[in-house]
């Protein structure tokens, strides 16, 4: 069984991957209190039911053989060094599992020699966890840049999710900040996967198999590089078109390494909240990256994308409740996805006014300037008045859980990604 420190500095290496939905928290422990959410070690993923089920986080090894300037595990970097066998790792997710920590395992690993062993090694962890251990939980995979097609083939057949981080946008970042990855390095294998998802999904009756069942996902750190939130857009919407992933994970930079290449200073949560707003809109509301931000800009921080492609394109709107169609709906400020389909689903019987949509929990105070009901319109013509008034609304906005035992009038607000 792996030893305390080695598990210690293992955990705590893999907190910087963010291509899962968590990876830890900065709230402080309370003396006396129960549960630990500051350390690594622990991650957060959802089924397609809706589950949120906890993953243990761990690297098979920190030895690093590259010296991406960015990496605190770099070759270069004075940290505690530690790695772990397949067995171990095996013994560990079994134990963890048996005393109900953990429902599934996500396995990353720094590259230790070459590519192809490293690789090695974590497919001979995961075959044996499905194998030996019989272990039918969730698995989520690292993928290694220029390991040998094979390897990725055989991992993608025992695992749930991979994943190749693309981490910085451009072809040039990459040469400067991490030098011996390529772009095509990580770009080749996921279209790789890609290729053999679909194939796989052709096949019928027994020679059907369970390819990545949960798909890719990627990140991209935020403000390690110059490129501008457009640019990383645009990237992010040619992953999603040409590779079906599931997510693109954003993460601002931190400078937990020092170098004179790199930003001494953390990048902000708040360009990373805007980015993954942004990134919502290319999935689920049929926005263009260009249309959200162009190549050289970066979003606005003072309202967020939608309310800026709006104020934008003000000769689109008002838009008639009762008449307008989804696509339009959608791109109303303060109607989501959920508001838009109630909309039309409730005006089929009845003329739709203010008062409905206010039932609906439409946000009023941003669609009032977008929207007419019935003819009627209660926001301004005055493009000033309008950008004020929403740069306002997102200062007073809260952004709060709901409440277990919450009733519907003193539920708090639930912020989804609905723009």
């Amino acid at each position: 069984m792996i030893d305390a420190e080695r598990l210690k500095i293992l955990t705590e290496s893999a907190k910087y991957d963010v291509s899962c939905s968590s990876s830890g928290s900065r709230r402080a422990n309370t003396k006396g209190g129960i549960g630990n959410a500051s350390v690594g070690g622990i991650c957060h993923s959802f089924t397609p039911d809706g589950r949120c089920i906890s993953l243990l986080k761990i690297l098979m090894s920190n030895r690093c053989s590259y010296n991406c300037l960015y990496c605190p595990n770099r070759a270069e970097a004075d940290v505690p060094r530690a790695s772990a066998t397949p067995d171990e790792l095996c013994e560990l997710v079994i134990a963890f599992y048996k005393r109900n920590y953990i429902e599934g395992l996500f396995l990353s690993s720094a590259v230790e020699g070459s590519p192809d062993r490293t690789m090695e090694r974590m497919l001979d962890t995961v075959i044996r966890l499905r194998k030996v251990y019989r272990f039918n939980g969730y698995i989520h995979l690292k993928g290694i840049p220029m390991a040998d097609r094979a390897l990725v083939s055989r991992a993608a057949q025992y695992v749930d999710r991979m994943s190749y981080n693309v981490e910085l946008p451009s072809e040039k970042s990459l040469r400067l900040l991490a030098p011996q990855k390529t772009k095509e390095s990580v770009l080749l294998p996921m279209k790789q996967l890609f290729l053999e998802k679909k194939a796989a999904g052709e096949e019928k009756g027994k020679n059907r198999k369970i390819f990545l069942p949960a798909g890719q996902t990627t990140q991209l750190i935020v403000g390690a590089s110059p490129e501008s939130d457009g640019q990383i857009l645009k990237l992010s919407e040619a992953m999603y078109r040409r590779f079906s992933l599931k997510r693109v994970y954003y993460s601002s930079y931190v400078p937990v390494v020092r170098h004179s290449l790199l930003p001494d200073r953390c990048t902000g949560l708040l360009r990373e909240h805007r980015l993954y707003q942004a990134d919502w809109l290319m999935r689920f509301y049929g926005f263009d990256a260009d249309e959200i931000a162009k190549e050289g800009e970066n979003l606005p921080e003072e309202y967020d994308p939608k309310c800026a492609w709006a104020l934008r394109n003000m000769q689109f709107f008002p838009v008639e409740i009762n008449t307008a169609p989804l696509e339009k709906l959608l791109r109303v400020p303060g109607i989501g996805t959920l508001g838009a389909y109630k909309i039309i689903k409730a005006r089929k019987f009845a003329k739709l006014d203010f008062s409905d949509l206010a039932k609906m929990r439409i946000v009023l105070k941003r669609a009032k300037f977008f929207i007419t009901c019935g003819g009627k319109f209660y926001g301004s013509d005055n493009y000033d008045t309008v950008k004020t008034a929403l740069m306002l609304e997102e200062r007073s906005e809260k952004y709060e859980q709901l409440s277990l035992f919450s009733t519907p009038e003193t539920s708090l607000s639930v912020h989804t990604g609905q723009l």
